[in-house]
């Protein structure tokens, strides 16, 4: 059993008769009354988000898990296959448990959070960024901007990012997939 001391972002902990992950934290001592930690949790089941607050002092269900590297190798409906670099073991899993699963490109390499007790997958950790070609994007028009002006543009994963007007289709953009949004043009 682990406190409200030890809540940490990527914690999973049992809550409500599921698992749910630690998305963000904020431990509040206010001046008046006890300290309490409010949360954001996302069920790894469901894909679902939450918010919750424990007073100080709580008793939390941590869950044990285990991170492993394994590389992305396709999608089939719902359905995301990853294989264990060191094993080649194959899992698959749902659509709503990834964070930003239309920025996955094929051979990407994720960590993926298994449960000790029960082997199964729990989350997929996608890295900071990722680097993806611009498949398509409607020409930027010289002199139609009077601040950052930005237009939609669509890379290879099918994903649609908006980028400045400089960018145009074929171009290398690297994206923040925590956010999804546009950080830079990587040059080759």
């Amino acid at each position: 059993m682990a406190s409200t001391s030890d809540i940490k972002n990527g914690l999973c902990i049992k809550f409500n008769n599921d698992i749910y992950k630690i998305i963000e934290f904020l431990h509040v001592k206010p001046g008046k009354g006890p300290a309490f930690v409010r949360t954001k949790l996302r069920s790894l089941t469901t894909g679902r988000v939450l918010d919750n607050t424990f007073s100080a002092g709580h008793k939390i269900e941590e869950v044990r898990v285990e991170n492993h590297k394994f590389q992305y190798l396709y999608p089939e409906g719902d359905l995301f296959h990853f294989m264990n670099v060191e094993t080649y073991e194959q899992i698959s899993m749902n659509k709503n448990i990834l964070d930003s699963p239309d920025l996955l490109k094929e051979g990407e390499n994720v960590m993926v959070s298994i449960n000790t007790e029960t082997d199964l997958p729990l989350s997929v950790d996608m890295p900071s960024s990722v680097v993806l070609e611009v498949t398509y994007a409607e020409p930027g028009i010289k002199g139609n901007t009077a601040t950052n002006a930005t237009k939609s543009a669509t890379v290879e994963t099918g994903a649609t990012v908006n980028v400045p007007l400089f960018i145009n289709e074929g171009d290398k953009i690297k994206i923040d997939t925590t956010s999804g949004n546009y950080m830079e043009r990587v040059k080759e």
